[in-house]
């Protein structure tokens, strides 16, 4: 099942399901900027490939990917998916905003969007009740991201990107607990926690 698209009250940013039309947002993220914490670009084969992953992955019932709409403008991506880690199932979370709509809250709106829709997901009694988020140790914005959307901040780890890669990088792992019902707090910008953390 398909999760209906979020919109959040204040800013006019919706998060809808991927579709055809997303590979184009998909290729303005294929670039070294937006790419440097995770190994840089891809080639045109590997990115298919992921596109054709992105539209399949509702029909599993263990994710979904989004496309991040401001107004009717696709500016960033956001997912989440079931995966092991550590022995248990989790849902893990990752996202992409454009550059030039960066620090404008949008990643924040987009970020407490997913997880109203992930705490839904979490109801099935089979299913993960955490969700995971493991950006680099050296990605600044998206840590504090992470500390600005209500994760715990559980330490460093090295964790597989692309998945089944054997490439480990040393990524943060932040955790939220989907057992709690309560509503997402986001942290306002200017209290952004810089972290960094060496290994």
């Amino acid at each position: 099942m398909i999760p209906k698209p979020a919109r959040l009250r204040g800013m006019d940013v919706r998060l809808e399901p991927w579709s055809e039309s997303a590979l184009d947002l998909l290729r303005r993220i294929n670039t070294p900027q937006m790419r440097r914490h995770v190994g840089g670009p891809e080639p045109e084969e590997q990115l298919l490939a992921r596109h054709r992953r992105y539209l399949a992955m509702p029909a599993t019932g263990r994710g979904c990917m989004f496309a991040v709409l401001l107004g009717d403008d696709m500016v960033g991506s956001i997912a989440y998916h079931q995966r092991d880690w550590q022995g248990q199932q989790i849902y893990e979370t990752g996202w992409n905003v454009l550059p030039p709509y960066q620090g404008r809250g949008i990643a924040s709106a987009a970020g407490t969007a997913l997880i109203t829709i992930v705490r839904e997901a979490a109801r099935h009694p089979d299913g993960p009740h955490s969700l995971h988020a493991f950006p680099s140790i050296e990605n600044a914005p998206s840590n504090a991201l992470c500390h600005r959307l209500g994760f715990t901040l559980l330490g460093p780890c090295n964790f597989e990107y692309p998945p089944g890669s054997g490439s480990l990088m040393r990524s943060n792992d932040w955790r939220i607990d989907l057992a709690n019902s309560g509503r997402t707090t986001v942290t306002p910008q200017r209290d952004r926690l810089r972290l960094r953390h060496r290994p």
